[in-house]
Formats: C-alpha cells, structure tokens, sequence
C-alpha cells in the first residue's frame, strides 16, 4: 500500500529532531533524549486540546466542523499570543504518535471535515508518524499544518505529501519588528520561502462543495500602527506566490499576553487599520476568506 508518509519520510522527519533543526531557531539539541530547546517542548508532544472547531474558516469548518488538534510550546513564542497558555505555559498532555493516530481517527468519525494540526511545526516527526498510523487504519479526510509561518524549508520538504492543505500566518514584513515580538528577525526571509515551498507542493485552495480538499490558505492578521507590514505582505503574496492565493485577512489582534510592554501594539486595531488591509489585498485580486 502507497501511504504518505512513507516510513522513509517519516524516519527523516524524526532525523531532524536530533539534532533539531525542525525550524529556523536550529537550537541543534537532540529532542528524542528529551532535550528541549527554545520551544520547550522534549521527546513527547504535548496534546492541549482536541475536538470539532466551528470557528475557522469557513471553507475548513463545512457542516462537520474543523477536527482541532492544539499542541503546547511553539517556535515562535509571540509577546501578544493569543494562546499563551498553551504555547508559552505548556499545558497539554504527553502523547504519542499512536495515540495522536487514535484521536485522528476519533474526530473523523465524528463528522470532522479534516484534523487540523494547530502549531505542529516543533513537533513534525510524531505527527508525520502520527498520519501515516492513522491513514494505514483507514484515515480519510485532508491533514491540514496550521502553522506560524516561521518554517524550515528542509522540513517543509520532508512534508511533501502529508499535509493537504497549509495553512500559514504571514505575520511581518519587517525583520526589526519580527524580532520585537518573537526574537526571530529572520522570520520575513523565512515566511517568504515557505510559502513558496507550500504552495509549490499544493496549489492554490481547492473546495468541493463549500470545503476545502487541498490547497494553500494564508492568515494574516492586521496590527495596530502598521506593525505587520499588511501591504507588504499582501502584495508579496500575489505577486511571488499566486494572484489567486486564498487570504484570510484577520481583525482579531488584541494585546493580550506582554503586548502592553510594547507601546505600539498595546491597542487594539481601528475600523481604518482592518479597512485598508483589505481593500488592498481585493485590489490585487487575492481571494479573501
């Protein structure tokens, strides 16, 4: 039986682990000794939450609802997190890769459109395991890799074929403000090549009967006095990875977490601020979500 991934795939995926490199930071400590570098996170991942989600996009909710699964610790740790105790405060359940498989398979019988992987990036390896258990018992539904954007290509790459549908923050356009709130001041440089590689491996979003089967879908999300670089991100999303690009340009940002330290984004956005994101990302054509 051809199943993605293959176990070639996924013993690859693990190699990067150890030392890690399953993202830019390169912290190079062996995760399956249980070390942990700047996400925190050792040998096992750490499951928060799982279940149906009827509050993301639409072309991934359907009628069955997105099946969410939330893993603690993150590779980007934002000072405005919206989930910071998840990502910063780590709380989850260890668990591995069989028994990610098993909570797959729940939610797809539970009526669940495809399993969402949100913040999968620090812990690849046992999730690419994971869909490969889980497509050998039968597994349906699209895989979709909900991710902050701040990606390495060479594990991108040992991706191909297990993630149906990606989607990704684009989340600044300036490296000053990427390091600000996320210590990453390669972060642009990084998003810009992901992106590319994503859409690359699956096109445009694809939806069939209202919901989405495969495809690229990026979140953006406006910030107060410009900090995002909204424009710029926008422009190099039609221009660099498709004019068709499906872009779900947000105006939730709230300064929760240390957003308050930060002057600048301790507000939330105006009508204005969101207004202008948008009317820029129809004029270039994108496909808003």
């Amino acid at each position: 039986m051809d199943v993605r991934p293959t176990e070639q795939q996924v013993r690859e995926a693990y190699a990067l682990a150890a030392p890690c490199r399953l993202c830019p930071r390169q912290c190079r400590v062996d995760r399956l000794k249980g070390e942990r570098g700047f996400c925190s996170v050792g040998a096992r991942p750490l499951v928060s939450s799982a279940g149906p989600h009827y509050g993301e996009e639409p072309p991934l909710v359907g009628r069955g609802g997105s099946g969410t699964i939330f893993f603690a610790g993150c590779n980007l740790l934002c000072a405005f997190c919206q989930n910071y105790d998840i990502s910063h405060g780590l709380e989850g359940v260890p668990a591995d890769a069989m028994g990610i498989a098993q909570t797959m398979l729940v939610l797809e019988r539970r009526g669940c459109e495809n399993i969402n992987f949100v913040t999968p990036t620090h812990v690849m390896p046992w999730l690419a395991e994971a869909v490969r258990l889980a497509r050998l018992s039968g597994l349906g539904v699209p895989i979709v890799w909900n991710c902050g954007g701040y990606e390495s290509l060479e594990a991108l790459r040992a991706l191909e074929g297990v993630a149906d549908i990606y989607m990704p923050d684009a989340k600044f356009w300036d490296p000053e403000a990427a390091f600000r709130y996320t210590r990453a001041r390669d972060y642009p440089d990084r998003m810009r090549e992901a992106l590319k590689e994503m859409h690359r491996q699956v096109g445009d979003l694809e939806v069939v009967d209202g919901v989405a089967v495969r495809g690229l879908l990026v979140r953006h999300l406006v910030m107060p006095n410009g900090v995002a670089g909204s424009k710029d991100v926008l422009r190099f999303i039609a221009a660099e990875v498709s004019p068709r690009t499906s872009v779900n340009v947000m105006a939730q940002y709230r300064p929760l977490h240390k957003a308050c330290d930060h002057p600048e984004v301790a507000r939330t956005i105006t009508r204005a601020e969101y207004g202008e994101a948008v009317a820029c990302a129809q004029e270039l054509g994108l496909n808003l979500v």
